[in-house]
């Protein structure tokens, strides 16, 4: 049963954290675990916090046999997740899964598109490291506070705008000269302001669905999206 397990979960131990914006923590992870992890920029995994409780996290980097950072956005709710980064500390141990989702790099296609908020950013950030930089990037992303904003790779490729409700994103991706050709769009953040940006991509610029790649990190009220 034990090897059972280990093929599921990664056990790794806390090397370093550190702040990357007021409300952005990052934790290194590092152990022998982390040898030969199949990732690809984009995905997640999720955290074991609080006994059995798991947390979904954007993996920012991975450095094969080396280490492995997560950034955890601290929610105002404060709910299991937040709890567990902030009180994270070196030589503690933390346990998830092997990397998942579908939240990766497309191939083939001609430019890329990101959409969303901070809680985004550790996704984005991946993903725009792991891009050529001859390779055309557009993309908007709201935050509640401009201290919430992430160092990003490609950042000046990136619109930054305050959270004004789901129509000043809206608007501002309609504000984007993109080719007339559909791309790839990776839309991550509130789970109905997600809807509106696909909608937005496949309705109004009659972009195919499977163009558009979705992942609602949170909602307004709603447990175990912290």
């Amino acid at each position: 049963m034990s090897n059972l397990m280990d093929y599921f979960l990664v056990r790794t131990t806390v090397a370093g954290t550190e702040p990357v914006t007021p409300r952005m923590r990052r934790i290194r992870c590092t152990g022998d675990a982390l040898r030969g992890l199949d990732w690809a920029p984009g995905q997640h995994v999720r955290v074991r916090v609080e006994g059995m409780t798991l947390r979904t996290y954007s993996v920012w980097d991975y450095a094969d046999g080396e280490h492995l950072d997560l950034c955890v956005f601290d929610q105002p709710a404060g709910g299991p997740g937040a709890r567990w980064s902030r009180d994270v500390g070196v030589g503690q141990p933390v346990t998830f899964t092997r990397p998942q989702g579908r939240m990766v790099l497309r191939e083939q296609v001609s430019y890329h598109v990101f959409a969303g908020d901070e809680t985004a950013c550790p996704a984005f950030g991946a993903m725009l490291r792991a891009l050529p930089a001859t390779t055309p990037v557009h993309g908007v992303v709201e935050v509640a506070d401009p201290a919430d904003r992430m160092p990003l790779p490609r950042a000046e490729d990136l619109r930054w705008i305050g959270r004004t409700g789901t129509d000043g994103i809206i608007a501002a991706l309609r504000e984007l000269d993109l080719p007339a050709q559909p791309g790839a769009a990776y839309v991550a953040g509130e789970a109905r302001t997600c809807q509106a940006i696909r909608r937005h991509f496949v309705s109004e610029r009659g972009w195919p669905r499977t163009s558009v790649v979705v992942k609602p990190f949170w909602a307004p009220g709603k447990r175990g999206l912290d």
